[in-house]
């Protein structure tokens, strides 16, 4: 049986704007990548003379070298006046959260979550340093306070403080809404009306004022494009 040899070049060369764009397979041999490069400029002739040149080699990882050294070559060959990789485009804030979010394993993190089970009575005072859980009620008189977001699985009937001290992204999410007070950061509401809903309801900022609003309609996350750190 004949085998079959792979010709693909390793080494392509395109002008892009006032640069020569250089794309090549970084597992292809240095002397195949050399000899390459040297026919496809000798071709050019008198246009490689000063000419900037961009090399991309697929990968961040471990090209700088590679580069470094073609830039050595090509300079002194060819006599062109610099050799560097492709610009980084710049990330924008919601691939920069993607990327934290990956680079800290969000999914194996340490809870920030203070989550406690049954009721909050009248006079009793919860303090979380970040999220706060509550499966059951807080009654008239209880006080619950959070450095992030507050859930409370059942009746919000006392008094919830949110988003302390600053954080006027924070929410208080509960299945009956129906609190004394509610501050998120430094804003208050006093008095928030009950409703007669059966859906879970959220207080959230917005501008200067607390406002409340069904939780499954309004559906404050559901645009993001993967769950998130808060």
């Amino acid at each position: 049986m004949n085998e079959i040899e792979d010709h693909t070049p390793s080494v392509r060369l395109k002008g892009v704007g006032d640069s020569l764009w250089v794309t090549l397979d970084p597992e292809s041999p240095m002397t195949t990548l050399k000899q390459e490069l040297e026919e496809l400029f000798k071709r050019m002739q008198h246009l490689a003379v000063n000419a900037r040149v961009v090399i991309d080699a697929g990968t961040e990882n471990g090209s700088e070298v590679l580069i470094r050294e073609l830039e050595a070559f090509l300079k002194e060959k060819f006599s062109v006046a610099a050799v560097s990789p492709p610009p980084r485009e710049p990330m924008s804030r919601v691939e920069k959260n993607r990327r934290r979010d990956v680079a800290d394993a969000w999914y194996y993190r340490r809870s920030d979550v203070l989550m406690l089970a049954g009721r909050v009575r009248s006079g009793q005072k919860v303090t979380a340093k970040r999220h706060l859980v509550i499966l059951g009620d807080v009654n008239p008189g209880a006080e619950i306070t959070a450095g992030g977001d507050i859930l409370v699985l059942g009746n919000l009937s006392g008094k919830a403080v949110a988003g302390q001290p600053n954080d006027l992204s924070a929410i208080v999410v509960a299945l009956k809404f129906k609190p004394t007070q509610v501050q998120i950061g430094p804003v208050v509401a006093v008095g928030t009306p009950a409703t007669e809903g059966v859906t879970a309801e959220f207080a959230h900022v917005e501008g200067d004022c607390i406002v409340v609003d069904d939780y499954i309609k309004a559906n404050p996350f559901g645009r993001l494009p993967w769950p998130e750190v808060r």
